[in-house]
């Protein structure tokens, strides 16, 4: 049995080591993040099961409740509803319009849109919580880079910094910031005012904007969110557009050659009644009846099937009307194909498959898998003919729409292969408006405090469920497990350092290390300690512990409070060398597909300008001794 006076240091000693381990195999990846977490708690737990943190009232702070609350904290809560939330505004491309709009204000200028997004967002970020800020604008982001043909890894992680950054600017904005100025009223300090530190707020800010704007794009990898995404940019489809009677292409004329209404879609062939029109296209009117084939990316044929389906196929109207009971949905005369929740994914027909030599409309593909085909991609060479009669080989590969279980249920089909990666959902056009409304009630009354964020987060994530945006089972996937384990394991180890002393202990080590050292070389040194423990603990964390820490320095020193408490507030927030510091960096790393060393390149320099830049400005501005 080790006695009380030995044990303190024992569990400061093996946490400290269990830090650096943990930290060790993050940076190497010799494990994955989700196994490297799950281990740190498990440890965690049997550890401080054998060798618990005793309180003076004989009550164990360190038991298995204490340990595993992080998977029921309102932090974590808000994370996965906004994920839902952020999921619904995909798929009703709210967003897409959004970043429509900031290309067309741009004017197609790469650098003044990331610029613009970047400004925004940090604008934001000063009056709304960050989560659901970098939600909002992470799609946005990746509409962006897709249509400037960047990779979303170059820019998603600067959406993180940007919305920390611009929430050190005012006391809303985030709520890191509030639990130091609560903490400054509990110890009889005077509490913060809404723009208290809005100018040192405003310099970092600045410094920062730079920094993302100019020096991190460089440093951010070139790497494709999902694999195949890469290879989809140069593959193209071969389709069949039918102009319709009313439809918004009727009388629509080339120019130059190139018809402005097919976005990103390249003309292959006009059929007119019998006769097939090739490029050049000069003095040619689109009309009902002609049958245009084209080749286009599958993006670009997705946004065609959004809201106009007869487009594609323009005999789903009329199955609409004749559906069997075996076809449709549950809606009178809705065929499954057009219900709601569609995606798309790619399909590979087998060699020795029964659909070789054999067209679409002899299979009957969409009446009897219930999906529909939107191309077909052959890579030997580019076809120019309708895809319904186009014999099928083996190794076409066949751009299908259908509802999620029905394109599982490929799966167990002998005549083709599924491409799991390549599942993706539809924009659905229809449930625009209750999907941004949902939206916005959440920011709203979480913005004012009508209810915590975690509250608002998950009713709209129930909301998103209940209207049928998202159907459950994709809500399901996107609560990605990566977020919920490393933030878990980060609030085990917050209240593990907080309850055995081990953050005292470096703190205390500070004040001694620096004895004799100016004020303004203490606050800078003060600083650079939280914001790389920030990076380790929770932002949270960090700002509760060190709130009285810097209150004892400021008193020691007899210098005002402001400063040392102002200094928890940024340096809290600088988590930026790790993923598992906040929240926000959670939220970007799977859009971005990044990995632990990604932000430890990214994030410590942009750590280093910060602490070197509010060094310089705070004391001069606070008027502290150099």
């Amino acid at each position: 049995m080790i006695s009380p006076e030995l044990l303190a240091p024992f569990q400061m000693g093996v946490l400290f080591l269990l830090i650096v381990v943990a930290l060790t195999i993050f940076t190497t990846e010799a494990l994955s993040i989700e196994l490297t977490a799950l281990t740190v708690i498990a440890f965690l737990i049997a550890f401080f099961h054998f060798f618990p943190v005793i309180g003076p009232d004989g009550e164990d702070r360190l038991d298995l409740r204490t340990l595993l609350s992080g998977f029921a904290n309102p932090a974590l809560i808000a994370v996965l509803g906004l994920l839902v939330l952020g999921e619904g505004l995909t798929r009703t491309g709210v967003l897409d319009e959004a970043a429509n709009s900031v290309i067309q204000f741009t004017r197609q200028n790469r650098a003044f849109a990331i610029a613009l997004m970047l400004a925004v967002v940090m604008a934001f970020s000063a009056v709304l919580n960050n989560i659901p800020v970098v939600v909002l604008f992470i799609p946005i982001m990746q509409a962006l880079t897709r249509r400037f043909r960047q990779s979303p890894s170059r820019y998603m992680m600067l959406l993180s910094y940007a919305s920390v950054l611009g929430g050190m600017t005012t006391l809303i904005g985030s709520s890191t910031n509030l639990l130091v100025s609560l903490e400054l009223a509990n110890l009889n300090e005077e509490a913060f005012g809404f723009f208290d530190f809005t100018v040192p707020g405003l310099v970092l800010a600045a410094c920062g904007f730079a920094y993302l704007l100019l020096v991190a794009p460089r440093l951010l990898p070139d790497r494709a969110p999902l694999a195949g995404v890469v290879e989809e940019r140069s593959r193209h489809f071969v389709a069949q557009i039918t102009v319709t009677q009313g439809s918004r292409l009727a009388g629509l004329k080339p120019v130059g050659g190139i018809f402005p209404g097919l976005k990103d879609v390249t003309v292959l062939m006009i059929q007119r009644d019998e006769r097939a029109i090739v490029p050049p296209y000069e003095d040619l009117t689109l009309e009902p009846g002609d049958l245009v084939v084209v080749a286009a990316t599958r993006q670009a044929l997705a946004d065609l099937a959004k809201g106009a389906p007869e487009l594609l196929h323009p005999e789903l109207m009329a199955d609409a009307f004749r559906g069997s009971a075996e076809d449709v949905d549950g809606e009178a005369g809705a065929p499954r194909w057009t219900a709601g929740g569609q995606i798309v994914a790619e399909v590979m027909v087998r060699p020795e498959s029964e659909l070789v030599g054999r067209t679409l409309e002899e299979i009957g593909f969409r009446y009897k898998h219930h999906c529909i085909v939107l191309g077909i991609e052959r890579r030997s060479r580019m076809l120019r003919e309708r895809i319904t009669r186009m014999p099928l080989k083996d190794g076409d590969v066949l751009l299908i729409q259908g509802r999620p279980e029905d394109v599982d249920r490929l799966r167990g089909e002998r005549n083709v292969v599924l491409m799991e990666w390549s599942r993706q959902p539809l924009v659905t056009p229809q449930h625009k408006r209750v999907a941004a409304l949902i939206f916005l009630a959440v920011v709203a009354t979480s913005a004012f405090n009508v209810v915590p964020i975690a509250l608002a987060a998950f009713c709209g994530a129930t909301a998103m469920i209940a209207a049928g945006i998202v159907s459950f089972g994709d809500a399901l996937k996107v609560l990605d497990r990566k977020i919920v384990l490393t933030i878990a394991m980060a609030l085990a180890l917050g209240a593990a350092m907080q309850e055995t002393g081990g953050a005292s202990l470096l703190a205390r080590a500070l004040m001694a290390a620096l004895d004799g050292a100016s004020p303004g070389q203490i606050l800078a040194a003060f600083f650079l300690l939280l914001a790389l423990l920030s990076n380790v603990l929770s932002t949270k964390a960090t700002a509760v512990l060190f709130t009285p820490i810097a209150v004892d320095l400021a008193r020691v020193l007899d210098v005002p409070v402001e400063p040392f408490a102002v200094a928890v507030i940024f340096a809290s927030n600088c988590s930026f060398a790790s993923p598992i510091g906040y929240q926000t960096n959670l939220v970007v790393m799977t859009p971005g597909n990044y990995r632990f060393m990604d932000f430890v390149r990214v994030g410590t320099p942009l750590i280093l300008l910060v602490w070197a830049a509010f060094s310089l400005f705070a004391p001069w501005y606070y008027d502290l001794p150099l």
